[in-house]
This record gives structure tokens, C-alpha cells and sequence, in this order.
């Protein structure tokens, strides 16, 4: 995997480039994952275009505008700095995906797993396959994903309610780094989607990107 390791730091640098560079055309891109069990891996469609906009003008970063879709198992996993997993229903992931993942996080990436409301248990259950020596812990507030440029000193924002529970941050943490984040109650990535798509409050969409933005900045700096 030297490769691997030697490519994403690149990705990173890139992904951070100087303000002058967003004249050029953007470098880096960030992915949805695609995963088999029948979930809906492909929900919220527009989320990530939102957020990577935003991230352009609010971070100065250097992001393609376009998600791109990446499957579990595939070596071009490796090309993306930030991957984003949602959904709503069963995740499955083979032995050979769950060590590509693995091998993808221990590399230097960061997976964002975000639920949209049932993927719970799923996604505990197949992480699980990929650290079996791990368990998600919830992040304190005062953990830098919550501090970066924005700051939410009461932890994830809720973006919408399902079972009167509050928005929680959970992590898979190896060796001391942050690889997995998890958004549970959350909704964010439905934050992000176009404001026609739920018609939430304006002052709602703008936390539920600022904190998407919190992830994205401190995936390009923590590998």
C-alpha cells in the first residue's frame, strides 16, 4: 500500500491549494460510496455539489464541482481525501471491500458516514468488519471537527427530527486520528440538499454546511 500512502497526502495538499489556484481548474474531488445490500446508497442527490460550493467560497478550497460515485471495493478509492457514505437501509460489504476500506482510512483518507435515518445499524455492523478492533466513541465538543473555521460548542446541528433523539457525533479513531465520523440524528447531508428539496429555514442549511464544511477542512488536514 506505499502508494496509497504517498498519494493521499497530495491529494490533501491540492485539495488546499493557494487562493490564486482557484483560478485553474479545480484538482481534487470528494465521493459518494457506493455499497451493495440494497440501500440507497445514491439519496441525497444534490447534497454534495451544495457542499463543496460552499466549501470553494467559504474555505478556498479547490474542489471539482461534481461529486464522483466510488464503489467500496474499488482501488480508485484512493484518488478521494473525503468519502461520504448515506443512506437510509442495509449496507453489505464483501471481505475484500471491507479491507480495501480499511487499507483506504489507515492510508490516510476519511469516510463520513452520515444517517439519514435507519442506516444505524448497518452501518455499525459492516464498520465493524472493517475495524473489528475499533467501536464508534462519541466525539466531546470539544473535539477540532467542531472547531474548525465554524464553530458549534454544543456539537452536531439537528437538522431534522425523527425519533426525539439528539443529533450525535460519533468516531472510529486509530492510532490517535480521526478516520470515521459519524453523523447520527442528524441529517446533514438533507441540510445540504437544494432548499426546494425540504424547504428548511435558510439559518438551518447554512449550520448543517457549515459543519459539512468543519468535516471537509479537517479531513484535508488530519492524515
Amino acid at each position: 500500500m506505499r502508494k496509497a500512502w504517498l498519494l493521499i497526502p497530495v491529494i490533501f495538499y491540492l485539495a488546499l491549494s493557494v487562493p490564486s489556484a482557484q483560478s485553474q481548474s479545480p484538482s481534487v474531488r470528494i465521493a459518494k460510496l457506493k455499497y451493495g445490500g440494497g440501500g440507497d446508497w445514491y439519496a441525497n442527490k444534490t447534497a454534495l455539489p451544495n457542499l463543496i460550493r460552499f466549501c470553494n467560497n467559504q474555505l478556498r478550497t479547490n474542489i471539482r464541482p461534481d461529486e464522483d460515485i466510488v464503489e467500496v471495493g474499488s482501488p480508485q478509492i484512493f484518488s478521494y481525501p473525503f468519502v461520504y457514505m448515506t443512506g437510509h437501509g442495509n449496507v453489505h460489504f464483501t471481505p475484500a471491500e471491507a479491507a480495501n476500506l480499511r487499507n483506504y482510512l489507515l492510508s490516510g483518507g476519511f469516510l463520513h458516514i452520515d444517517d439519514n435515518y435507519g442506516l444505524d445499524p448497518f452501518a455499525r455492523r459492516e464498520m465493524k468488519k472493517v475495524f473489528p478492533e475499533l467501536e464508534f466513541v462519541e466525539l466531546p465538543f470539544s473535539h477540532p471537527v467542531y472547531r474548525q473555521k465554524f464553530r458549534f460548542e454544543n456539537g452536531l446541528p439537528k437538522i431534522h427530527e425523527h425519533d426525539n433523539k439528539a443529533a450525535q457525533g460519533f468516531g472510529m479513531i486509530w492510532q490517535g486520528r480521526l478516520v470515521c465520523f459519524y453523523s447520527y440524528e442528524s441529517d446533514l447531508g438533507n441540510g445540504w440538499e437544494d432548499a426546494s428539496v425540504y424547504n428548511n429555514p435558510e439559518q438551518l442549511r447554512e449550520s448543517a454546511l457549515r459543519m459539512g464544511a468543519n468535516l471537509i477542512s479537517f479531513s484535508f488536514t488530519n492524515f
